[in-house]
């Protein structure tokens, strides 16, 4: 492994806060001052699109050289009601905010001056800081959007609890998942184009109950349990299951309150081989538990099979109980490396393999060294 000490806030001058690596990758400060940053997108162009909840902002960060530095930030969308969930398509820009999603064509071309948004759906519950919302194109090109439950537990109505998939030309929508509680993160398997996402479980059940989960929708309709059935078969005390639900278990248990949130199948070449087409997932981390856990980036091994063989650890962001970070999201870079948001200290980070050509770890991450 490789530990990075770095200073990141004046206050904390006097704390040697380290970030750990697995030995032959780096990682760097791509930008900061983004407030909370949620969920990311990457233009055709290789735009970085960061959307910030709190802020009400969308940032879009250009590198115009390519050398894995921000050489201009544009802010394109301001004032607005919790744009965390974005999604980029066909040269466009879509945000999902209240009950509506918002489009902004041709966005690479106007960063400048993007121009008033289209409305293109407007079915979305109203009530948006209750529920986690995520978003992301399928390879239908229909928009799929996650609903979460607006509670730590309860039976709500449909939208909430679900996912949907949105033909945003002609406004058309189906759910294709019920019975799911908080998802921040999905993306499709680039070997069967099947769906996968992350689900992060119920609070106070203690430390280790429930799992968080990764599923996978092999059937259009499937119920994956929530209220009634956590994890594989975690009952919850509250609600008793009906007899006649057929609930989908996980293909794999996290651990409990580890929170899954931004999730990818890495389709690039930057990174070896063993990682191509493997599931990387962001740990949020653990607020509901006596010590900390999570607070980093794992990859799954998914087997051909589309079973997940093993978990590892390729970043952590836990110095001891000190959390350094929050992963949130991820997205990948034109070149193969991965940015990471950070909704903790509101910064990105580029994660890369450390070959012959990858660029040097900038002065804001000074003392890396390699680790047995």
């Amino acid at each position: 492994m490789a530990g990075i000490a770095w200073l990141s806030l004046p206050a904390l001058a006097e704390q040697s806060m380290t970030i750990t690596v697995t030995k032959g990758f780096g990682i760097e400060l791509y930008a900061s001052d983004l407030e909370d940053a949620k969920q990311l997108a990457v233009g055709d162009n290789g735009t970085l699109f960061v959307g910030s909840a709190k802020a009400g902002t969308i940032t879009a960060l250009v590198d115009s050289n390519n050398d894995g530095r921000v050489d201009r930030r544009y802010v394109v969308g301001k004032g607005l009601e919790n744009p965390e969930a974005i999604a980029f398509h066909q040269g466009s820009l879509y945000v999902a905010m209240e009950e509506k999603i918002l489009r902004y064509d041709e966005i690479e071309q106007r960063l400048r001056r993007p121009g008033r948004p289209k409305e293109v759906y407007s079915k979305l519950p109203a009530d948006y800081k209750k529920s986690a919302r995520t978003m992301a194109f399928g390879p239908d090109d229909r928009l799929y959007v996650a609903i979460g439950a607006p509670c730590n537990v309860c039976e709500s109505e449909a939208p909430y609890g679900s996912i949907l998939a949105i033909d945003v030309n002609t406004g058309a929508s189906e759910q294709v998942a019920s019975g799911v509680r908080t998802v921040r993160g999905i993306d499709w398997s680039p070997r069967d184009g099947k769906l996968w996402f992350a689900d992060i479980g119920r609070d106070w059940m203690g430390d280790n109950l429930p799992p968080d989960e990764i599923n996978r929708v092999d059937n259009q309709g499937m119920h994956y349990g929530f209220p009634y059935v956590h994890a594989t078969n975690v009952s919850e005390p509250a609600y008793e299951k009906p007899e006649n639900l057929k609930v989908t278990a996980p293909v794999y248990e996290l651990p409990a309150h580890v929170s899954p949130m931004g999730m990818l199948f890495y389709r690039g070449t930057q990174l070896p081989e063993q990682y191509h087409n493997q599931l990387l997932v962001a740990e949020n981390g653990s607020w509901n538990r006596s010590s900390k856990i999570g607070y980093q980036i794992v990859v799954l091994n998914v087997s051909a099979t589309g079973d997940v063989t093993s978990r590892e650890t390729l970043i952590s962001f836990l110095d001891g109980e000190f959390p350094v970070a929050r992963p949130y999201a991820m997205a990948m870079a034109p070149d193969g490396s991965l940015f990471i948001s950070d909704d903790l200290k509101g910064n990105v980070y580029r994660f890369f393999y450390k070959n012959e050509e990858a660029q040097p770890v900038p002065e804001a991450l000074p003392n890396q060294e390699e680790q047995p």
